[in-house]
């Protein structure tokens, strides 16, 4: 399944970016509701192992689900979660944890059919879907480091899994906020990093989305304020979706504030 190899890839390129780094790294705050790298990585890792056992042992899986939800509704927050299950895990301990994991996870997914329906925080889904939204968000709360550590992150093809996601979860975005679907989805033409036309929709829809794919995937992954990108938004139903875009499961949420979310500058660099 190349989508496994995708987000194996994607994992390479973070833990390319974090393996030599200092242990007070993993300590540094991102842009990303205070979440500290380590937080960021915590959140990574259990939920990939969550995808693992998903695919590999239900009843696993099963456990894994029952914590985070007990503690959810006891009132913790996501993040608050993850603490038990990691016991204290943290730093470069943790970043080999889930670097083993998630190589474990790649290679379980490129060997599996990619239309086996496992189950989630939510409704089932296909294997093929599962390791893609694995893909997205290691590539979402990865930027959160790159932006931390003030690098700038060169983007890839492997991205049209992620903006594919975008535009398969046009209706969710809206249903998930209790919103009606709009009658037509936006014509979508997006620019590669390889310089490719990516196009979904009908080209004579009214609404339409133009501009690099690397901002979409941006946007609908709540990784960037829409008015932080040079996206083309043309009619109010694409107005309205790049304002309210989220491809990921969960409550609603709402993208960062504009010129909230950024790469820190070298010069401000620092724990």
């Amino acid at each position: 399944m190349q989508q496994a190899h995708d987000y194996l890839a994607e994992v390479d390129e973070l833990s390319n970016l974090l393996r030599d780094q200092l242990e007070s790294i993993f300590f540094k705050k991102t842009l990303f509701k205070s979440w500290t790298v380590n937080d960021v990585i915590g959140h990574l890792y259990m939920f990939d192992l969550a995808a693992l056992k998903s695919l590999q042992n239900e009843d696993e899986f099963a456990k894994i689900y029952s914590n985070v939800s007990s503690h959810l509704d006891q009132g913790m927050s996501l993040l608050e979660s993850q603490y038990p299950f990691l016991n204290e895990l943290s730093g470069k301990n943790l970043f080999e944890r889930w670097y083993g994991n998630s190589r474990k996870l790649g290679v379980a997914f490129a060997h599996a059919d990619p239309s086996m329906r496992l189950k989630w925080f939510g409704p089932e889904m296909s294997a093929k879907s599962s390791i893609t939204a694995r893909q997205m968000e290691t590539w979402a709360h990865g930027q959160e480091i790159f932006d931390a550590l003030g690098v700038k992150r060169t983007a890839h093809d492997r991205i049209k899994n992620i903006c594919h996601l975008g535009v398969a979860t046009f209706g969710w975005s809206f249903t998930n906020r209790g919103l009606k679907v709009p009658d037509h989805i936006p014509y979508v033409r997006l620019i590669s990093p390889s310089g490719h036309i990516w196009e979904w929709g009908d080209s004579v829809s009214p609404s339409s989305i133009k501009g690099k794919a690397s901002e979409f995937a941006e946007v609908v992954t709540q990784v960037r304020n829409v008015q932080d990108t040079r996206l083309a938004s043309e009619g109010a139903i694409a107005k309205k979706w790049m304002k309210i875009a989220q491809c990921f499961a969960g409550q609603p949420e709402n993208p960062p504030a504009k010129g909230s979310r950024f790469t820190v500058p070298r010069e401000n660099f620092g724990v």
